[in-house]
């Protein structure tokens, strides 16, 4: 069975009922842009994750892993039950 994966900014955007025009807005970007982000046909710096993430008031690893809790884990915990795992 294939696993489906789903673009981060487009579940979060759609969380919270909001478009990509919306965030183009918000961020200075073009729609165009924000959709090429939301299809994964290009990908957001890492710095600009960080303005996304303030845009969509939301924790920035939200945009990169679906499976965290965020409350809980803070990155360095991440990284050794990453490691720990293997």
């Amino acid at each position: 069975m294939e696993r489906k994966v789903f673009n981060r900014i487009k579940v979060v955007l759609a969380e919270k009922r909001l478009t990509n025009k919306w965030l183009a807005l918000k961020i200075g970007k073009t729609e165009a842009t924000v959709c090429r982000w939301a299809n994964n046909k290009m990908q957001p710096s890492i710095e600009q994750l960080f303005v996304i993430a303030d845009a969509l008031n939301t924790d920035v690893r939200a945009l990169l892993n679906s499976n965290m809790e965020l409350d809980v884990m803070n990155p360095y915990d991440m990284i050794k039950e990453h490691y720990a795992a293997k």
